[in-house]
C-alpha cells in the first residue's frame, strides 16, 4: 500500500475539497474490454432515461443522460469491475486514501452505474442526497471513472469542483480515458459539469459512478436527506 500511503495526504489537502485525481486507474487490458462491451445501442432497453427538471422552477437540473445501474443486466467486465469495486480489498483502499473507515458498499447501485450524456446535455453542480433511500446508510465518497477514449477540451464536459461559497475559479477536470476521480460527500462538495457539451451527435461523455456510505457520519458534516441541492454557477 505505499501508492495509498502517498496518495492520501494530497487527498486530504487538496482543494476546494477533499478529492484525488488518478490517471491510468484501471489496467490497460481491463479498460480495453470496456471500450470494447460499451453498451453503444441507444435502442438497447438497458438504457435508463436519467434527465430530471427542477420540481418548482421546471428547469433542466440534468440533461440528455442516460444510465443502467442493475449490474446482472451489463456486459460482463463491467458486472465484475462493479463487483472488485464493491469487495474488501478497495473498501480498505478508499478508507486508507480517505480516513474514512467502515464503509459500505451500495449493491443497488442509487444514482450510480454506467453513466453518459450526449451533446447538449450537463448536470448542474450540486451536493448529492445524504441518505440513501433504501437503507438509510450516510453517502460519503463519489468514485467515478471515465471511458472517454478521445475528449479534447474543446467538448466540454469538465467536472467543476466548487468551494461552499461559489466564488471560484473551480478545480477543472477533463473527463479522459481512465481517469479516476475520487471525492468526499459532504454538504460543502459542490460538482458537476454544467455547461451544454459540445461534443459532436453521438458521441457521449461515458463514466462509470460508484457511492460509498457509512453507518453513521461526524456530526455537521452533512443534513440527513434525500435531497440533491442544486447551485447556480457564477456569470
Amino acid at each position: 500500500m505505499a501508492r495509498v500511503a502517498d496518495q492520501a495526504p494530497n487527498y486530504a489537502g487538496n482543494a476546494p475539497f477533499p478529492h484525488i485525481v488518478i490517471d491510468d486507474f484501471l489496467p490497460p487490458s481491463t479498460f480495453a474490454r470496456l471500450l470494447e462491451e460499451y453498451p453503444h445501442d441507444q435502442n438497447d432497453p438497458l438504457w435508463n432515461n436519467a434527465t430530471h427538471t427542477d420540481k418548482a422552477s421546471g428547469e433542466y437540473v440534468q440533461k440528455d443522460k442516460r444510465n443502467i445501474r442493475d449490474p446482472l443486466r451489463m456486459p460482463p467486465t463491467y458486472r465484475q469491475l462493479f463487483w472488485e469495486l464493491n469487495s474488501h480489498a478497495f473498501l480498505d483502499y478508499l478508507a486508507q486514501l480517505t480516513g474514512i473507515a467502515n464503509l459500505i458498499p451500495d449493491p443497488n447501485l442509487r444514482g450510480a452505474g454506467i453513466h453518459q450524456i450526449a451533446r447538449g446535455g450537463f448536470l448542474k453542480v450540486h451536493t448529492d442526497f445524504a441518505t440513501h433511500r433504501d437503507f438509510g446508510l450516510d453517502r460519503r465518497i463519489n468514485v467515478l471513472i471515465y471511458l472517454n477514449e478521445e475528449w479534447p477540451e474543446s467538448y466540454g464536459g469538465q467536472l467543476e469542483l466548487w468551494d461552499p461559497e461559489m466564488a471560484g475559479p473551480p478545480r477543472r477536470v477533463l473527463p479522459i480515458a481512465n481517469r479516476c476521480v475520487v471525492f468526499s460527500t459532504t454538504s460543502s462538495s459542490f460538482h458537476g459539469h454544467p455547461h451544454p457539451l459540445t461534443c459532436p451527435d453521438g458521441v457521449y461523455r461515458r463514466s462509470l459512478a460508484l457511492y460509498y456510505y457509512t453507518n453513521g457520519r461526524p456530526e455537521g458534516e452533512a443534513q440527513p436527506g434525500y435531497a440533491t441541492h442544486w447551485r447556480d454557477v457564477p456569470a
